[in-house]
């Protein structure tokens, strides 16, 4: 799956193994998406880098001073995160960009480790169901939270956890919801304002 290659990428050399995260290591926003793209992530070595998710994305990172440009294509672009990391519940591109349980799970001790080493951190926006069951599912594991109920997902649902973290949901932005207008860019944007707006509350 890894090395299948689409034909307008025949030249490159795919990344092909597990995406790790990257961003701002003092960063108080962690932007948790589901897992690589084929042909995104698992051929840049980047998260959403090179696909429609990230280029639906970047700039509105950009104009919400998460990102230092709105354009995200290969590793040597240039691009910083500013205040924000971005990582996935799953590492490696599943098939069908549809993991399973048992890919979440072993890639859950490394999300655990991100996580844990983000230590000014305050605002989590998950990209999609399965992100925001990673975070819920991290904080299970942690102790922090006894149980996911009532932590109930929708786009721009908002839930103060007991660690005083905010978890912040979005709807994904795949393909699929952004060409159908399930996800607009002023519905995703407005998700970034207000995490912008959480990491300035004392």
């Amino acid at each position: 799956m890894g090395l299948e290659k689409r034909r307008a990428y025949a030249a490159w050399d795919y990344w092909a193994k597990p995406v790790p995260g990257f961003g701002d290591p003092d960063a108080r926003v962690l932007i948790l998406g589901l897992a690589p793209g084929a042909h995104g992530s698992n051929r840049t070595g980047r998260p959403f880098t090179g696909d429609a998710s990230g280029r639906f994305m970047y700039p509105i990172l950009y104009k919400t001073g998460f990102a230092s440009q709105p354009e995200a294509e290969s590793l040597g672009d240039g691009l910083e995160m500013h205040d924000a990391y971005i990582t996935a519940a799953v590492r490696c591109a599943p098939p069908d960009n549809k993991p399973t349980p048992q890919e979440i799970a072993n890639c859950a001790p490394f999300l655990d480790r991100e996580i844990r080493a983000l230590k000014n951190l305050k605002v989590v926006v998950a990209l999609g169901k399965i992100g925001f069951d990673a975070y819920l599912n991290f904080l299970r594991r942690a102790g922090v939270i006894a149980s996911k109920a009532g932590y109930g997902f929708g786009h721009a649902a908002q839930h103060t956890m007991p660690n005083g973290i905010v978890l912040l949901a979005s709807y994904h932005p795949s393909n699929q919801n952004t060409a159908t207008g399930k996800l607009t860019a002023a519905m995703f944007q407005q998700v970034f304002e207000t995490a912008r707006g959480l990491t300035r509350q004392p």
